[in-house]
């Protein structure tokens, strides 16, 4: 199973998304500094997650999830 999630930064209002098989994992990752991309984002609130059956599934979803719909549905989950 993966998962696909987004993150927000209480800093800037940024969306960050991505990609894992473990998200609590991650997630700690995410939150103690571990990935590049949001170290200094911080701090971040999970907006959306959602499992997906496949890496596949996963990927195509992370993809529109980064596009311009996606990037509007996200910004209707916040709030």
């Amino acid at each position: 199973m993966y998962w696909v999630y987004a993150l927000l930064s209480i800093l800037d209002g940024s969306i960050y998304v991505g990609m894992t098989q473990d998200l609590d994992r991650r997630m700690g990752e995410h939150l103690r500094g571990k990935v590049r991309s949001t170290r200094y984002r911080r701090p971040l609130r999970l907006i959306y997650s959602v499992e997906c059956s496949s890496r596949k599934e996963a990927r195509r979803l992370e993809v529109y999830l980064k596009s311009g719909e996606g990037r509007r549905f996200l910004k209707s989950k916040i709030g």
